[in-house]
């Protein structure tokens, strides 16, 4: 008997430290303040506000500063104390924190972009703030002179990125990846990947692993260090994916989704690369035309069929021979998908043991960030609520001796 998935956790409810309300709009970013009990979020409310945790065990604010456009996004450096703060009228602010967080400078301001910063990102090796926005256009402007080093256009307007080695991501869903020399900036492109925008991306520079989350509900691996352009689809997800994080000590990976959903992937594990969906006029299986194959439909005088795939190998089938349904998570498929009859009675019963857990986020998700040293994660969206969570560990999983992480509210 097929072992029975669950999309969303049945036991085990997860543990809920803190919940930061105050906002009148969208929170658009909320990042946890490294060896601070401490929050910086970003609204729609153009607002930046520093929440510190007090005796009481509530967050409070102890910076409330308004910009005049509504915040978009948000990169902050620890060690400098630099927070840039991207706007909705294509400027980036600059500002310093005191040591004590009870107060911020206006540094500088940098005009980026002509429309909304979708997202960006500050290195203090090469002192640059890279951003991407509405206008079509990927820019990077030098922090000590405040001056535009380069910018590039692409077709559609860019959602996310990623530095060093600079991930972009275009709206239309293509995944670029691009190296920045310099005032150069090279383009790589594959031809596969996600069917719709991509909205959430996080770079592991040891291993060289680009993970996307995207409108598609899906999540991808690129192994870009791997050279062989090799993918990993991972579908956990009923909404959009809005934020992944991948933990380099347990090899998991986290993603959030738009209807509150936590997926925290083992990555630890061998998994194989989903195969390419192939082209065909008839059913790969039984050879019945598929209802455009008009010329087979007249000599054989049959009805055309509706074309199916078959998630397992890729054969274009028919709904016939494509009766069944089954979960496959070494090819990242932890929900049921259809898979054609022959491929079905391959799939052992050991082959259908999840390679993921799933929990309830109980608020919309478009942002989250984590500080896996503290066992710590906070997220935010568009219903004004910022919770802070408290990750259980160490714990055992059945997968593995190790220390793992559980996540919920």
């Amino acid at each position: 008997m097929a072992a029975e998935i669950h999309s969303r956790p049945q036991s085990s409810r997860p543990v809920l430290l803190n919940k930061i309300e105050g906002h009148s709009d969208a929170v658009n970013a909320a990042v946890l303040i490294p060896k601070e009990d401490g929050v910086i979020t970003v609204s729609e409310d153009r607002t930046i506000r520093v929440w510190l945790k007090r005796d009481s065990g509530q967050y409070w604010p102890s910076i409330y500063h308004t910009v005049s456009s509504p915040c978009s996004c948000m990169s902050y450096h620890h060690d400098s104390r630099r927070i840039f703060i991207g706007q909705d009228n294509g400027a980036i602010v600059e500002f310093l924190l005191s040591e004590d967080f009870n107060k911020m400078n206006h540094v500088k301001t940098y005009p980026a972009h002509q429309n909304r910063v979708s997202d960006m990102v500050f290195s203090l090796e090469s002192e640059w703030v890279v951003s991407t926005g509405h206008d079509k256009s990927v820019s990077w402007m030098c922090t000590q002179s405040g001056s535009m080093l380069g910018r590039h256009y692409f077709d559609s307007w860019a959602s996310c990125l990623q530095y060093p080695s600079l991930c972009v991501c275009e709206r239309a869903g293509q995944v670029s990846v691009s190296i920045v020399m310099f005032i150069f900036i090279r383009i790589t492109s594959w031809g596969k990947g996600h069917f719709l925008s991509v909205l959430s991306l996080w770079w592991d520079p040891v291993q060289r692993l680009l993970f996307s989350g995207a409108s598609d509900h899906s999540v991808i691996m690129w192994d870009i260090g791997g050279r062989k352009g090799r993918t990993l689809l991972l579908q956990g997800h009923h909404e959009r994916v809005q934020a992944v994080r991948y933990l380099q000590l347990t090899r998991q990976l986290v993603s959030c989704s738009a209807d509150g959903g936590v997926t925290v992937w083992n990555m630890d594990t061998p998994r194989e690369e989903a195969p390419q969906w192939l082209d065909s006029d008839s059913c790969q299986k039984c050879e019945q035309p598929f209802f455009w194959n008009v010329k087979q439909m007249w000599d054989s005088k049959t009805i055309g069929l509706r074309q199916h795939h078959c998630r397992k190998c890729g054969k274009a089938v028919c709904g016939k021979c494509s009766s069944k349904r089954t979960t496959y998570p070494v090819m990242g498929f932890e929900f049921q998908v259809r898979v054609c009859d022959t491929c079905y009675d391959t799939v052992k019963d050991e082959d259908r043991t999840a390679l993921a857990t799933f929990h309830e986020g109980k608020h919309n998700i478009a942002f989250m960030d984590m500080d896996p040293s503290r066992g710590l994660m906070v997220t935010c969206g568009s219903d004004r609520v910022i919770k802070v969570r408290h990750t259980i560990s160490p714990i055992t999983h059945w997968w593995s001796d190790r220390q793992s992480l559980i996540i919920g509210d």
